[in-house]
């Protein structure tokens, strides 16, 4: 994929090339991690520089998983409705294409871009961008020099009709509590009454973290969020949002409210606190009658701004260890953050997101939602912060494209109108006040 990419870029007139960015272990062999791609076309002093971001790697699928077709082979649909299936579809190989499109465009009928293009493409975004952090420091005074703002298209629109630009996203904090005791597992016939579980211990730790309400119980938590501001409520507001949608999206009504504002700042404003799983406790089909020696219970809190993830750590260690002794058990217990991405926001009101915004009219003839990303793309706060960029999110695919799903797809009329709005917005962009 990178040396595709790199020779497409040189073909459309950039001067292009691979990166390395380190290693990392896998399968227990030290491997070169996937190199960027870096490439620039123009250098005007008297345009502006726009930052292109973008990632060539995907998700694991296979067949069996329950795709329609090869998840490994772009597929049209048959039936015409225009949907094109296949692992990466929309995230994030389309809207890379995109971009590529809008300068083979130029070079096809001649034209100079209207502003100077600086790309970036990586192969680690699935797995955190491990590498890229380092490599953006390193770069900063280099490749990174002069630089006036940046887009990313890695994210879609909030529901299939109205487009969106997207200026927050939530950060996340995945943690393990590790309960442990005997050096084995047991019979609970012959041990059970005669030893604290740790199962048990992990069962009341875990229901001390959230309530079924979604309030989460962790000390310290709630006054660390920043205020929301009436600007933000504004915003908040205006989206364009059907109750209905978010229903069917999840097969039912089961929102904590019927409020649109609520439910969409509990989507994208607000933090939350979600259990994921326990490792060690028995889960196959039929009874097993043992008392597990140690478990693991997994849960993440996604952060928002101004919760970030050493002070959130600190609030959660501190808790999940109070709790633990009031037990009076004689098991032992460890919290351990397993792996933590910042939220980021920034300022919708920069000259990069009017831009978006009359490129948007001009493409679909409506006025973009201006939205904020529940999930986490760690590495936008990592451009902003290291860079200090104004980063602006501008989607080409749709919330039902089913990203990281099976059967993944975008839309043929997303495609060609999303890469016209990329084109129109370098446009929009180099006039922008």
């Amino acid at each position: 994929m990178a040396d595709f990419l790199v020779d497409q870029l040189n073909k459309l007139g950039c001067t292009a090339e691979k990166r390395g960015i380190g290693k990392h272990t896998l399968a227990g062999q030290e491997v070169d991690l996937p190199p960027v791609v870096i490439g620039q076309i123009g250098s005007d002093p008297k345009k502006r520089t726009v930052l292109i971001y973008g990632h060539y790697d995907v998700q694991p699928a296979l067949k069996e998983d329950g795709w329609i077709h090869d998840p490994f082979k772009l597929t049209i649909d048959p039936e015409g409705t225009g949907k094109m299936y296949g692992r990466g579809s929309t995230d994030d190989k389309g809207p890379v294409m995109g971009w590529l499109n809008v300068l083979e465009a130029h070079k096809a009928l001649g034209l100079e871009l209207p502003v100077n293009v600086k790309v970036i493409f990586e192969g680690m975004e699935e797995t955190g961008s491990v590498g890229l952090p380092e490599f953006i420091e390193a770069e900063k005074d280099k490749f990174f020099t002069g630089i006036d703002c940046m887009c990313i298209s890695d994210n879609y629109w909030l529901g299939t009709k109205i487009p969106c630009l997207t200026y927050g996203t939530r950060g996340v904090a995945y943690y393990e509590i590790h309960v442990s005791g005997p050096d084995r597992d047991l019979h609970s016939g012959v041990f059970g009454g005669m030893i604290n579980e740790p199962m048990t211990d992990l069962i009341h730790l875990m229901s001390k973290l959230v309530t079924p309400q979604a309030e989460i119980l962790v000390p310290g938590i709630k006054e660390m969020i920043a205020p929301v501001t009436e600007d933000e409520r504004a915003k908040f507001e205006a989206i364009h949002f059907d109750m209905k949608d978010v229903h069917d999206s999840m097969g039912g009504d089961v929102t904590l409210s019927d409020d649109k504002v609520e439910v969409l700042m509990g989507r994208m404003r607000n933090p939350c606190l979600s259990l994921h799983g326990i490792e060690g406790a028995f889960y196959a089909t039929g009874s097993k009658t043992v008392i597990p020696c140690s478990v693991k219970g997994k849960f993440s809190i996604r952060l928002v701004p101004n919760l970030w993830v050493k002070e959130t750590t600190e609030c959660v260690v501190k808790y999940v260890d109070a709790e633990f002794k009031k037990l009076g058990t004689k098991n032992k217990c460890e919290v351990r953050l397993t792996h933590g991405g910042e939220p980021w926001a920034t300022d919708p009101n920069h000259y990069s997101y009017r831009a978006a915004q009359k490129a948007t009219e001009t493409v679909y003839g409506q006025t973009p939602d201006y939205t904020r990303e529940g999930g986490s793309i760690p590495i936008t706060a990592d451009f902003a912060n290291i860079l200090g960029l104004n980063v602006l999110l501008l989607p080409v695919g749709r919330g039902d494209d089913g990203a990281h799903s099976t059967n993944e797809k975008l839309d043929m009329d997303n495609y060609i109108n999303g890469t016209k709005l990329l084109g129109s917005y370098l446009y929009e962009l180099a006039n922008a006040q």
